[in-house]
């Protein structure tokens, strides 16, 4: 298996969209992250199923990231909890939980906007989505639309000093 996301010209779109959920999070005073799911599998061709943002500080819940939420979302939406015909797209790099929802999402490939030096678990830090030692490996693409979404992360912290 490859471990890297062919580029594809949807991918862009799909981040915007992305970027307009962590757009809608940054005005509700949470962090500025948005992940959307993609239905690769369906028949009438790609289309997004769930698009969330960060919701830790609405829901007092610090499992509310945007990729957890997406990808249950997309799981309720499917009645299926197997999204192997799913992409995730975040603007973002996932952290080891997010990361560890789509590993067990059993997600098609991840793309990524900003790296995250923090806590990244696609390949900053560590990489759940390539480690033979998992059962379930996946592809990512990393650095789609990275500067927009570094600079909606930049820009709310920014704000908050």
């Amino acid at each position: 298996m490859s471990h890297t996301l062919e580029p594809d010209d949807r991918h862009e779109a799909w981040m915007r969209a992305a970027l307009a959920e962590a757009a809608g999070a940054a005005i509700e005073g949470e962090v500025p992250i948005g992940a959307v799911v993609v239905h690769l599998g369906d028949p009438a061709g790609p289309r997004i199923i769930s698009s969330r943002h960060n919701e830790r500080e609405a829901t007092v819940d610090p499992t509310a990231h945007a990729e957890v939420l997406a990808l249950r979302d997309a799981a309720a939406h499917l009645g299926r909890w197997r999204l192997d015909d799913c992409l995730l797209v975040v603007t973002l790099e996932p952290c080891p939980m997010c990361a560890g929802a789509a590993w067990a999402a059993r997600i098609g490939g991840v793309v990524q906007g900003a790296p995250n030096a923090d806590a990244g678990a696609l390949g900053s830090l560590y990489h759940l989505g390539q480690d033979p030692r998992l059962n379930h490996e996946f592809p990512v693409r990393h650095g789609v639309l990275a500067d927009e979404s570094a600079e909606a992360l930049r820009a709310f912290f920014a704000q908050r000093r």
